[in-house]
């Protein structure tokens, strides 16, 4: 069993003995309760403060997905109902919640603006702007990405941006890592710019409608967005430009040659007197043999490639093999292999115009099926009738066994395929297809129709003519009926961890409200910051919960952080909508870790960063907003 689950287990048995024990003890005549009041502590709040040490420890570990670990949360709350204060219909309250429905609809009109070709127009059209200017190229990017990221999901908008940014390096030569940062900031920054720009400010909505009656009208933070978005903005074409790390340039056009894959390539011919002869591929290279891999057979000038393993080796094959040089020496040897020549191979030879063989990259997308899965999991090779050539995870390339090697969201996958897979794989919104220059297909009246349509979904609730659930709601359905979304492409297109998150997180934030354990944690936290004036204590919180959605979602972080933060602002006398804004803002500026937001996750493998480069890059923008961000919101709102 995998060590993580293990851990997870434990965890479960710990807290079940804890909960069984407290029932026998009382049976024995001992009141637990009145033993924690005598010693100033309420045992709801105890174990509280438990359950989210436990969630949190579980969100950073992820010894099962956090979708499922989310899912047990109302679970958990009904089988400790006695000190949870929450019964079954609050327990499962965050299925049909306002801000679950709202966020579930936006990632459907997400999908309709991608589908009208809307984001990519505009997107070919920064090439056309920027040359082979750095400068240019990284100023248009970020601010068409946080535009479109204002009234869109900024997850979406990331997916659709990806590949053209990727592919603009390759062509002028130039460093997608330079520009990848840039694109997932942007996204992060412009969805602070309206209530639909990410699904943090719809879940804040609601706490804040719950807790203080203060519901977030659709443009009421937007000058305070535009302000962090310019200061962000400015950062990255300064400072931050030159903090940005080129871990991969685009200098040979040989992508085999890019991910230095030439060097474990060789090409062999069967001779007449092989052993191998007559025997298959599944046959000569077994499961114990996991480090060499037959990717390509020529026979009589025809290539065939993976997989491979029922084919049958003949004389005069010509065998492209990936295993490094000593590997490759003691495989062939007395095998009769011969090499045929000491030139790497190419990514011409493995590729053929006729035959529709292509080498391509391929971005897992953040709610792909095969996240937290093996290629031999999920039979991909056989699926996908592919060879897998290497696996970029971040800055490291793997070459070897991996058809076993776990994959994460933003792992990119180097592909041998052929042309019918190549267009199933363009079709899967399980990965992110880098399409050449020019090939998309657009029409100008589907791109008007459906900005038409988030206008009016944004119209509609900005007037609180409807409210915004069913105004978003109702934008899907517009949606199908125009033919912008087809109605299986409504499943596809919800990230359900998302919905699933949104669901627990939304009654253990009742929970936290309703047993006084956010009222305990801001007491204990006045004991520190009492004598600090109220903007120094909304600078604090705003630079913690920045530090916890390092670590976990931002979602989670709004969740735990609100109800403290409107304790704290009541106790102080100050202004509670204040601490919210504050709060909001920060669970969407977690810069300085690729875990802690799903678009950095996404651009991680197709920029080669390493962990340090977020930190490097996004603690310092970080720093500066959690300084000039307080003092706007005083500024606009008061404290």
């Amino acid at each position: 069993m995998n060590n993580k689950i293990k851990l997870f287990f434990l965890f479960l048995i710990f807290f079940l003995i804890i909960f069984f024990n407290s029932h026998i003890v009382r049976a024995n005549g001992f009141n637990d309760e009145l033993f924690l009041n005598y010693l100033g502590i309420n045992p709801s709040i105890v174990l509280m403060i438990s359950l989210i040490l436990l969630i949190l420890i579980l969100f950073i570990w992820e010894p099962l997905p956090i979708g499922v670990i989310a899912l047990s949360i109302p679970v958990i709350l009904i089988i400790l109902a006695r000190w949870t204060k929450i019964d079954t219909e609050q327990a499962l309250s965050g299925f049909s919640n306002n801000a679950t429905i709202t966020v579930m609809a936006m990632f459907v009109i997400s999908r309709g603006i991608q589908n009208s070709g809307a984001v990519r127009v505009l997107g070919s059209k920064i090439e056309k702007f920027a040359g082979n200017n750095p400068r240019k190229q990284l100023g248009a990017i970020t601010g068409i990405t946080g535009f479109f990221a204002s009234a869109i999901n900024n997850t979406p908008v990331v997916a659709a941006f990806l590949p053209m940014v990727t592919n603009l390096a390759r062509r002028t030569k130039g460093s997608p890592s330079k520009l990848l940062i840039p694109l997932s900031y942007a996204s992060m920054l412009g969805g602070t710019m309206t209530l639909l720009g990410t699904s943090t400010n719809i879940l804040a909505s609601q706490i804040s409608e719950r807790l203080i009656n203060h519901p977030f009208g659709m443009f009421e933070f937007t000058k305070l967005g535009v302000v962090v978005f310019g200061i962000g903005f400015l950062y990255l074409i300064t400072l931050g430009y030159y903090l940005i790390p080129k871990r991969i340039t685009y200098e040979n056009q040989d992508i085999l040659a890019e991910y230095n894959l030439d060097s474990y390539l060789t090409e062999v011919e069967v001779r007449k007197d092989s052993i191998l002869i007559g025997k298959n591929v599944g046959e000569i290279f077994k499961e114990d043999i996991k480090d060499i891999k037959v990717v390509q057979i020529v026979r009589e000038g025809k290539k065939f490639l993976g997989p491979l393993n029922i084919k049958t080796i003949r004389a005069g094959d010509k065998l492209i093999i990936k295993a490094n040089e000593k590997i490759l020496n003691d495989f062939i040897k007395d095998k009769g292999l011969e090499i045929l020549s000491d030139k790497r191979v190419n990514q011409d030879q493995l590729e053929t115009e006729e035959e529709g063989r292509k080498i391509i990259e391929l971005v897992i997308s953040d709610n792909s099926f095969i996240t937290g899965q093996s290629a031999k999991d999920v039979h991909f090779l056989e699926r996908y009738s592919s060879s897998l050539l290497a696996v970029r995870h971040g800055v490291r390339i793997k070459y070897e066994n991996l058809e076993n090697f776990v994959l994460r969201a933003g792992d990119v996958l180097l592909l041998l395929v052929n042309e019918n897979t190549l267009k199933r794989l363009k079709d899967n919104d399980n990965f992110i297809f880098e399409e050449e220059k020019g090939v998309f297909d657009f029409n100008i009246l589907k791109v008007f129709l459906g900005l038409s349509i988030i206008g009016m979904v944004v119209l509609l609730a900005s007037l609180n003519i409807i409210s915004i659930s069913l105004a978003t709601v109702g934008g899907v359905v517009v949606m199908v009926v125009t033919k912008l979304v087809e109605p299986k492409e409504i499943y596809e297109a919800i990230n359900w961890e998302v919905f699933f998150l949104l669901a627990g997180l939304i009654p253990l934030g009742v929970a936290i409200e309703q047993t006084g354990t956010a009222k305990f944690i801001a007491y204990q936290l006045l004991k520190i910051t009492g004598n600090f004036p109220p903007i120094i204590s909304l600078a604090l919180f705003y630079y913690f919960t920045i530090l916890l959605t390092d670590v976990i979602s931002n979602n989670a972080s709004v969740v735990l952080m609100i109800p403290v933060a409107v304790n704290v602002a009541q106790q102080l006398g100050a202004n509670p909508f204040a601490f919210v804004l504050a709060i909001t803002f920060a669970a969407s500026s977690g810069f300085a870790s690729p875990v802690g937001y799903q678009t950095n996750l996404m651009i991680y493998g197709p920029g080669g960063y390493k962990f340090r480069d977020f930190i490097i890059v996004g603690a310092p923008l970080e720093i500066i907003l959690a300084i000039v961000t307080p003092i706007f919101i005083s500024i606009f709102w008061g404290i």
